[in-house]
């Protein structure tokens, strides 16, 4: 059975432009990667309503409520075969003053010494153009429909 994750795409609207806030994973694998990097703010559950998840992990992920009616834009399967339902609202977060989650793993390699990363490193809202060319490539059909 694939892993379930659900996800939650603010957009907002400025000067007749549409920008979406999308973020880039932490940790040492992710350092020197932009282009086709970035995601939906998401997280996995199981026994969860997937619009629950998804409200739940962008409040984890970011620290923001989330304010406004999500509707579901759609469900992509990625490339490691992780179905995704991702939720969008019509909303304005400041990203500079996100706060999110963190975690532990072996870095580097081998050496027996464990560090902290962010699980994301930064949110940024973009343009739809600039955020076909940021996300990761099986999420970039949710810009259509959102479109």
């Amino acid at each position: 059975m694939p892993k379930t994750s659900a996800g939650l795409l603010p957009f907002r609207r400025r000067g007749g432009v549409v920008e979406v806030l999308i973020a880039h994973p932490g940790g040492p694998f992710w350092a020197r990667k932009d282009a086709g990097a970035w995601s939906v703010i998401k997280g996995e559950y199981t026994d969860e309503d997937p619009m629950t998840a998804a409200v739940r992990e962008f409040r984890e992920e970011t620290g923001f409520d989330v304010v406004g009616d999500p509707f579901l834009l759609g469900v992509v399967t990625q490339k490691g075969g992780k179905v995704v339902t991702v939720f969008a609202v019509d909303a304005d977060f400041d990203a500079s003053a996100a706060v999110g989650n963190t975690f532990e793993m072996e870095w580097p390699p081998k050496s027996g010494k464990t560090q902290s990363f962010p699980e994301i490193d930064r949110i940024e809202w973009f343009g739809l153009a600039d955020a076909r060319v940021k996300l990761l490539e099986a999420q970039v059909v949710l810009l259509d429909a959102l479109e």
